[in-house]
């Protein structure tokens, strides 16, 4: 028997639990590809992906030890450092912003500064409000020249039924051909063009105390290999997403979003850019989102 005991143990996967920022959609492509190709199994890791209720809970459920590893974003991330989680980013996702500030095209809004006195609806408040106010800014305008209105998380249709002239937050992967599904256009303002520092919109967290367990760098392996594959082959990789939840993730929406996320992949997702970061931490220092700007190492690192 121990004998047999030991043989089995030798060979046993690491586990990894992994709770995602949301539901499964396309910004999780290398991971979902990763799953249902075996890249994972190929590293030998046994990774359990979990769809939260509550999508603020994963950087703390990371904190406290209950789960290793989750999805979060660069800007969030900084504030959630601030604020004393023993949290770091390991890996990204999603390379790129993909927030932005959408207007109906066939609206009279065509350029920032004709925002003024419209109605701006908005799901989160914090850094949307930040990002809001630089873009503004960039035109001689702020917050006070519009109407903010809260839509929680009814962006598109906020936008469709005039509720608000303009939404901030809209993912530019998604919001846009969700209005192109109902016959309509969108015209989006991005961001990084408008005064607010690039960033990684979709990065990977976990406990500060963990970092040294060789199954997260392997963890970034596979998922590199994942993300090449997907480049390269997106049509199979994309029979490989749908295959996870077959009667949720092959709809339309989740198609044209597939083909708008792929280019936006983190192609090293383990590697780390310390100048996005310290600038994107000085910009919330800025805007009083932080006290004060830690330092890089504490909070993000490139796993070897």
């Amino acid at each position: 028997m121990t004998g047999l005991a030991s043989t089995s143990s030798a060979y046993a996967k690491d586990k990894i639990s992994l709770m995602l920022d949301w539901f499964v959609n396309p910004d999780h492509a290398a991971l979902i590809v990763a799953q249902q190709k075996g890249f994972f199994d190929k590293y030998d890791l046994d990774v359990e992906i979990i769809e939260p209720a509550d999508p603020s809970l994963a950087p703390k459920l990371v904190a406290s030890g209950d789960v290793d590893m989750a999805v979060d974003y660069q800007p969030q991330l900084q504030q959630q450092v601030a604020e004393g989680l023993p949290i770091v980013r390991v890996g990204t996702l999603v390379s790129t912003p993909l927030n932005s500030l959408v207007v109906l095209k066939n609206s009279n809004i065509k350029q920032l500064s004709d925002l003024k006195g419209k109605k701006i609806g908005y799901s989160v408040s914090g850094f949307e409000d930040a990002i809001l106010n630089i873009m503004l800014r960039s035109v001689d305008m702020s917050k006070d020249d519009v109407e903010l209105v809260n839509v929680n998380f009814s962006l598109s249709p906020s936008l469709l039924s005039g509720q608000v002239d303009a939404v901030v937050g809209a993912y530019r992967n998604f919001e846009l051909n969700q209005l192109k599904l109902e016959k309509s256009e969108g015209l989006a303002f991005f961001p990084e063009e408008h005064g607010v520092p690039a960033y990684d919109e979709l990065i990977l967290t976990a406990n500060s105390k963990n970092l040294s367990d060789k199954k997260f760098s392997n963890f970034l392996s596979a998922l590199e290999e994942a993300t090449i594959f997907t480049l390269n082959h997106p049509d199979e990789a994309w029979e490989a997403f749908v295959s996870y939840k077959p009667n949720e993730l092959g709809d339309e929406l989740n198609q044209m979003a597939w083909k708008d996320t792929l280019p936006r992949l983190a192609l090293r997702p383990r590697a780390l850019d310390a100048h996005r970061y310290q600038a994107m931490a000085e910009f919330m220092q800025a805007q009083g989102l932080i006290k004060t700007v830690p330092e890089l190492k504490s909070y993000a690192v490139e796993l070897q």
